[in-house]
């Protein structure tokens, strides 16, 4: 790794073109508040997911944007991970074992969970709000430059992605973990040639986009895959994975023929594992998370670990990384009395695993209660078999402060006609306070059904219990 790392190209220069436009001068950052507003000035597909589509994929404004900025993306080696579900938890296991090897490691997630700034990481830790606003300032600059190349202005998450990108070789990580926001191939991550590309699993989800057949999905995540990526597959249906072992590539490892989860028991504070790689077997990793699944997770983010330094870790390091995980939002109990979770899951094979997880390893005498909300264009009614709805005793139908929430009224009304003794709270915080009372303080509750709701319930919980 030390030898990749120290035959990075020189330092780039940028391309500066003279706008043609008095109105296209670039904008002066120097605060926070003003570098979120700027942000927040620009087209956010995630809230607008369902809409009409406004012009076919492409990554040309991407593309003009690293141009001006000197392509700083091809700075730093670079993983690229993609997937229906675990990307984040990959991602950050992943963070966490390339930097208990003592290198720095940058990365960028979508979307946040506390604040804009947990997008752009170093070490699994956010920048601070001056690191940030600089960040934006960079791009703030150049933007007129693009919008002069392109005709068109730079999106919400191309912007940060830009940023993300900039600031890490301007910060000199050693090596870049980079989640993809939707898809993979036309995503605006997808200006890099990965060293390690990582699919996770493929599902159906966003398919109104990216679908619309699992096959259509497939050939859209493996679009991150270069001539020199070593590829690290998590799924394991025979005709997808063939879709991705088809793409020009470095070398594939696909999970149960080169890796795998061979023990996973439940244990106090979390699962004890065994992997095995092409490398070898890692016998007894403690893992501190909730879930069967994140012992998958966990394989996966070590196999593309191990493909990426070309040998087996160090169980040391193995330990040390996963010692200090913290996975907010996926399974996470905030709070003991009564037991509250918080999850974000937001698709039904999501859904799938959380309810196992809550069912098998958290059964009690006393069925748990259920906060859900609901984003536009899901099918909340799927989501909610899969969960298991059934079996809690009252589900409390919710909206975040999203612009595609499903009203609350309309959720609980679609619940109430699957069957389910439903209340109705049109705020989280509210939701929670019935969920509170209806529980009692041994009871469980589970808050989940989108990310959004999942952030503003553990923002209001961990404020709380602060």
């Amino acid at each position: 790794m030390t030898a990749v790392a120290s035959a990075r190209p020189p330092r780039r220069t940028r391309h500066r073109l003279k706008p043609t436009s008095n109105n296209q001068l670039p904008q002066q950052l120097t605060t926070y508040a003003e570098a979120t507003l700027w942000l927040q000035d620009h087209y956010n597909l995630e809230q607008h997911l369902g809409g009409p589509a406004t012009e076919p994929p492409s990554l040309h404004r991407m593309n003009a944007l690293m141009e001006m900025l000197g392509n700083p993306q091809r700075e730093i080696p670079a993983i690229h991970i993609t997937g229906t579900n675990g990307k984040g938890s990959t991602s950050r296991m992943l963070v966490g074992l390339i930097a208990a090897t003592g290198l720095d490691v940058g990365s960028y997630t979508s979307p946040h969970i506390e604040t804009v700034n947990d997008r752009i990481m170093i070490a699994n830790q956010a920048v601070d709000d001056a690191s940030f606003t600089r960040a934006l300032s960079e791009i703030a600059e150049v933007e007129p430059w693009v919008i002069e190349a392109t005709g068109e202005r730079p999106s919400y998450f191309e912007v940060m992605c830009a940023a993300a990108y900039n600031w890490f070789a301007a910060s000199a990580v050693d090596v870049n973990v980079i989640e993809v926001g939707m898809g993979g191939k036309w995503d605006a991550t997808n200006v890099i040639d990965a060293e390690v590309a990582v699919i996770t699993n493929i599902g159906p989800d966003h398919m109104e986009i990216i679908g619309p057949t699992l096959i259509d999905v497939a050939e859209e995540k493996s679009g991150i895959i270069s001539n020199q990526s070593h590829v690290i597959n998590g799924e394991t249906s025979q005709e997808l994975a063939e879709i991705i072992g088809s793409k020009q590539q470095r070398d594939t490892w696909h999970r149960h023929q080169h890796f795998d989860v061979l023990e996973n028991r439940l244990a106090v504070g979390g699962r004890l594992v065994d992997f095995i790689t092409p490398f070898g077997r890692h016998k007894d990793v403690f893992l501190p998370v909730n879930g069967t699944y994140q012992a998958h997770n966990a394989a996966t983010a070590v196999a593309a670990a191990e493909a990426f330094f070309g040998r087996q870790l160090d169980t040391e390091v193995i330990s040390e990384a996963f010692h200090h995980l913290e996975l907010p939002a996926r399974f996470e109990i905030v709070q003991r009395q009564p037991m509250i979770i918080v999850d974000g899951a937001h698709n039904p094979p999501a859904a799938s695993v959380v309810a196992e997880t809550l069912f098998e390893d958290f059964a009690t005498n006393q069925q748990p209660v259920l906060v859900i909300g609901a984003n536009k264009p899901r099918d909340p009614i799927e989501f909610f078999d899969a969960l298991r709805g059934h079996q809690f005793s009252r589900v409390i139908a919710t909206a975040a402060d999203w612009p595609r929430a499903i009203p609350a009224d309309e959720l609980g009304e679609a619940l109430q006609g699957a069957g389910a003794h439903v209340d109705v709270s049109p705020t989280v915080p509210e939701a929670i306070d019935r969920a509170v009372k209806i529980a009692g303080d041994d009871g469980t509750i589970l808050i989940t059904g989108s990310l959004y709701v999942a952030s503003e319930a553990r923002g209001q919980l961990l404020d709380t219990s602060r």
